[in-house]
């Protein structure tokens, strides 16, 4: 232990740092503002920079005194000890932090899942290595079945029935939120119960929330079902991922697993018989971002979290059938038929995440999941059904593994006259991405980012309703239009009146005469040229709540998100 200690201890300190960076941090699109550890890191220079070659020292140091016997207990004490000498974190972060993400970072380097290149360019940036194997180029097989004459959905007459889906993403749902408390605590996650008082002349946690660092509080899940339940009539949930709170460091199997049927409970409680069909997001695991693959089973297997799915959705709340079970055990995805003509297919879009680093050297199609989403479309195309897609991470992000976002836009290229929705999270932020057809440059499909009820980081919460082509003989099931309502943060604290306000719907807001993606594409045109137009976008994306002025910088930037469906690439942008 000695030894150890004295020969790496500079070293281990900075693979505390990158783990804790890793796992705490993210980055914010701040029009420039550095507002988090992660852009601090972007801006150092990172192809010889210390901190990228520290962090691959690092991580060599720590897979080569695993392969001289050198306990993992060992290992950890330093990486404690360092965090909390260096001041890298508070100490309770500290000595959480490395335990855990103890089995996670060894089993993958015991596994030779990943390399430290590998490691430290998901850490860090792919400026510091490439988060991924680029010679393990892999393509999927579509069916040998002719693509059939693309068919764009008419609008349907009037007086045809419709339906209202309700999407929520990224509840982040914190149960130790509590008024009062201290809102700058200087930890990943504040306003917590633990954190105690805030500074003298500072305000402490809002009671409605806070935009601060602070998670979702119970009486705002509580308020937001209660305000849905009483004012609309909701005939299908998507609840698109990422239910827990953003304390990384200090999550457990159990505290996962309790949040999820907590949340259930809650959803039969105030919408009782309305179907709901979630997805996950890469904050349901623990810790973080760890999805392994079916091959890696024993005590790092993933089972624990895709049978809990089972217990809550299959089980208890019955909202999918025990057809469901066989494909959420492998790989935590499933598909079901809604109405007839209608099917929902939930992705697990972790099987893309380049900070799952059990897929960062033998990322070939995980659990299979895109051969078998090939086969599901296959099938509903040949039945005449129309889909709705739900995931997380959305395929443009650049969290997103690259060749696993290419060959998805192969699938949904091929049958974009079957999918008729795409429904994501994960950025927190109101946007969409649009698809389109390699050769033509012609628009294909329409992905909608549904925002996020917490108010992580300096954005006020929402949710939205799309309106559906309803449930009648020849249904195309397209979305029709949409309506975002979001709750003033600022407001509610200050009049303890929480009031969920319509923010805007897509048509009346946006002039669109159709949602198809042919006409979200001519609206992206319009942004290019019209500010007026565009700066109305850029408030609903920040949900009214924007950090500054727009540039012509950030106005790019904002755009190319929209017209990139296909990660690390940035070919429509121009």
């Amino acid at each position: 232990m000695v030894e150890v200690t004295m020969m790496i201890k500079p070293i281990l300190s900075l693979l505390a740092l990158c783990l804790i960076h890793q796992a705490t941090t993210r980055p914010l699109l701040m029009n420039g503002v550095q507002t988090s550890l992660y852009q601090f890191f972007q801006d150092q220079p990172r192809s010889n920079g210390l901190g990228c070659d520290a962090c691959k020292l690092a991580i060599s140091a720590v897979d080569a005194l695993l392969e001289m016997n050198s306990t993992e207990d060992d290992i950890l004490a330093v990486l404690v000890d360092i965090c909390k000498v260096g001041k890298i974190e508070s100490a309770r972060v500290c000595e959480l932090i490395a335990p855990e993400f103890k089995d996670e970072l060894f089993g993958v380097l015991v596994g030779h899942y990943a390399t430290p290149t590998q490691i430290c360019g998901s850490l860090l940036g792919s400026d510091c290595g490439v988060p991924y194997n680029p010679d393990a180029l892999w393509n999927i097989t579509l069916p040998k079945t002719p693509k059939p004459p693309v068919v764009v959905p008419l609008p349907p007459k009037k007086g045809l029935p419709t339906m209202n889906v309700l999407h929520i993403s990224d509840l982040h749902w914190d149960r130790m939120y509590m008024e009062g408390t201290n809102a700058e605590c200087g930890e990943p996650l504040c306003c917590r119960s633990n954190d105690g008082p805030p500074a003298k002349g500072v305000p402490g946690a809002g009671k409605w929330g806070d935009y601060r660092g602070c998670d979702t509080p119970t009486r705002v899940v509580e308020n937001l079902l209660e305000t849905i339940a009483q004012t609309h009539k909701i005939d299908l949930v998507y609840l698109t991922g990422d239910i827990p709170a953003h304390d990384v460091w200090n999550q457990t199997r159990q505290d996962q697993t309790s949040a999820l049927n907590e949340t259930t409970q809650y959803l039969m409680k105030y919408l009782p018989g309305v179907p709901v069909y979630s997805a996950l997001g890469n904050h349901e695991s623990s810790p973080v971002n760890s999805f392994p693959p079916p091959f890696v089973t024993g005590h790092n297997s993933i089972t624990w979290l895709y049978q809990s799915m089972v217990d809550s959705w299959v089980t208890d709340a019955k909202w999918l059938p025990k057809e469901t079970t066989s494909t959420i055990i492998k790989g935590g995805y499933y598909t079901v038929p809604v109405y007839p003509g209608l099917r929902v297919i939930s992705l697990n879009m972790n099987m893309c995440n380049n900070q799952n680093w059990w897929l960062l050297d033998n990322e070939v199609d995980p659990a299979n999941e895109l051969q078998w989403l090939i086969d599901v479309l296959q099938k509903a195309e040949d039945e005449n059904e129309f889909v709705h897609i739900l995931g997380h991470i959305p395929p443009g992000s650049g969290d997103c593994l690259p060749q696993w976002s290419w060959n998805y836009n192969q699938i949904i290229n091929r049958y974009e006259s079957t999918i008729r929705g795409q429904f994501f999270g994960h950025t927190h932020k109101d946007s969409f991405e649009l698809f389109y057809d390699e050769k033509t440059k012609r628009p294909t499909s329409m992905l909608y980012n549904g925002g996020s009820v917490t108010t992580y980081s300096n954005i006020n919460p929402n949710y939205r309703i799309y309106v559906v082509d309803g449930h009648y003989l020849n249904s195309s099931w397209a979305v029709l239009d949409h309506s975002t309502y979001v709750m003033n943060i600022t407001d509610a604290n200050l009049t303890d009146k929480p009031i969920w306000k319509l923010e805007y719907t897509a048509k009346a807001a946006y002039g669109l005469k159709e949602l198809q993606p042919r006409d979200w594409n001519k609206l992206v045109e319009t942004f290019q040229t019209d500010d007026k137009m565009f700066n109305k976008y850029y408030r609903y994306h920040y949900k009214l709540n924007i950090p500054g002025p727009c540039d012509a910088s950030c106005k790019s930037s904002l755009l190319c998100d929209l017209k990139s469906a296909r990660s690390h690439d940035d070919t429509y942008c121009k």
